[in-house]
């Protein structure tokens, strides 16, 4: 179970013994340094104090310290001899930094998450993953809790309910996120994807993204797709194939070279594609009641793909590892803090989570592998402080004298 600190609560000010982790941020410091003058062009004045390298220091600061907990805290930390002079930030007063997330263009850090990105090597994982010839990417979105003033969320249709939505991309040989894109609740997930679709990719989905037309996207962007279907979808078997040994130990019951869709949907998937099929233990919810826990689901699940060359346990284990991004949104909200939002702007929210998966991104390669629920514990523990800079490293060298990485 993973360490929570309390949300809402009153807290002292951030003290500098309370604030730890600048390791993290040596090896941004070249990066950030390019966009240390972002925004200048309208400071006529040229008195601007609060540069955008220093904005997003700040923000690492939020996310690798429980601590600070919200806007107010960032601003008492930034008060601290400590944070001036090892961060090199100066004191930014609470409008600085509501100003900084609407002046400071959240583009401006998708380059920096690719350079990280590029510097990560895979980690270990199965040996059947390891030979792909595609990235293999977990694609999914969650929901962000958004205040009443956020008029551009407004979620479910009435003036109550606002959310916002973090659409996430994770690497799975990575074990990173390396791309996101905020918007509102009720934006459709597969409308957003279909607009990110790069070449090269493996697109691992679960059923909200069972679109016909978006499969076809993918194909069409010369990417692949293994994505879950609903358990009515309709198909028309062409081939049916035989399970060897590891299929049947995997827990499949079917493999099946298909066209999918009926009369009026076969038209948006052109081309035969495969249906693996899976049992699972079934969820149902009793009879009359409306419960939480997910759609039901019966006793086996289908899973689409257009890679007819694969093994069919390989197509069962790429959608099992599926869940690798559902761990992420668990640490983004409730590690780095992410479920609280620092600002009301889009732009700025953006900025949040751009500045998370750059936090993300630091661990892995402080690391050197995907870390795991201990280690997340552990890194807790630390920012909190009641681990020690020892028990951190002596942790971290446990890591590393595992097996190596493929």
């Amino acid at each position: 179970m993973l360490f929570f600190w309390p949300m809402g609560r009153h807290r002292d000010k951030p003290k500098e013994r309370d604030l730890r982790g600048f390791k993290y941020f040596k090896i941004l410091s070249g990066m950030l340094q390019t966009l240390h003058d972002a925004a200048c062009a309208r400071d006529r004045a040229h008195n601007r104090v609060l540069h955008m390298d220093q904005y997003l220091t700040l923000l690492l600061v939020y996310m690798f310290n429980p601590i600070c907990s919200s806007l107010r805290a960032i601003q008492e930390a930034s008060d601290l001899a400590k944070v001036q002079r090892v961060l090199k930030v100066p004191r930014a007063a609470l409008g600085s930094l509501s100003e900084a997330a609407r002046v400071f263009d959240s583009d401006l850090l998708v380059g920096i998450i690719g350079e990280l990105v590029r510097r990560l090597r895979p980690i270990r994982h199965d040996a059947k993953l390891s030979d792909f010839d595609q990235i293999i990417t977990l694609v999914d979105g969650s929901w962000l809790k958004a205040v009443s003033k956020m008029t551009w969320a407004l979620f479910r249709r009435d003036d109550i309910h606002r959310a916002v939505k973090a659409h996430v991309h994770v690497e799975l040989l990575k074990g990173v996120p390396v791309a996101a894109t905020i918007t509102d609740a009720n934006s459709s997930e597969h409308a957003v994807l279909a607009e990110r679709l790069e070449a090269g990719r493996l697109y691992v989905l679960d059923r909200g993204y069972a679109k016909y037309d978006l499969l076809q996207q993918i194909l069409d962007a010369h990417s692949s797709f293994a994505c879950r279907l609903a358990d009515n979808a309709v198909f028309e078997v062409i081939e049916e194939r035989p399970l060897d040994p590891d299929a049947l130990a995997a827990g499949l019951v079917r493999d099946a070279v298909v066209r999918l869709g009926c009369k009026t949907t076969r038209g948006k998937l052109v081309q035969p594609v495969r249906i693996v099929e899976i049992a699972c233990t079934p969820h149902r919810k009793p009879s009359g009641k409306t419960a939480r826990g997910g759609p039901e689901q019966g006793d086996t699940i289908l899973i689409v793909t257009d890679r007819l060359d694969l093994p069919a346990d390989v197509v069962a284990l790429l959608y099992q590892r599926r869940w690798q991004i559902e761990i992420f949104f668990r640490f983004f909200k409730h590690v780095l803090g992410c479920r609280h939002l620092l600002s009301t702007n889009k732009n700025g929210i953006e900025l949040e989570t751009y500045v998370a998966l750059i936090a993300c991104l630091l661990i892995a390669l402080w690391m050197g592998r995907k870390p795991t629920l201990s280690t997340y514990r552990m890194l807790c523990w630390y920012f909190s402080g009641w681990a020690d800079e020892e028990k951190l490293q002596a942790h971290i060298a446990g890591l590393k004298e595992q097996t190596p990485q493929t």
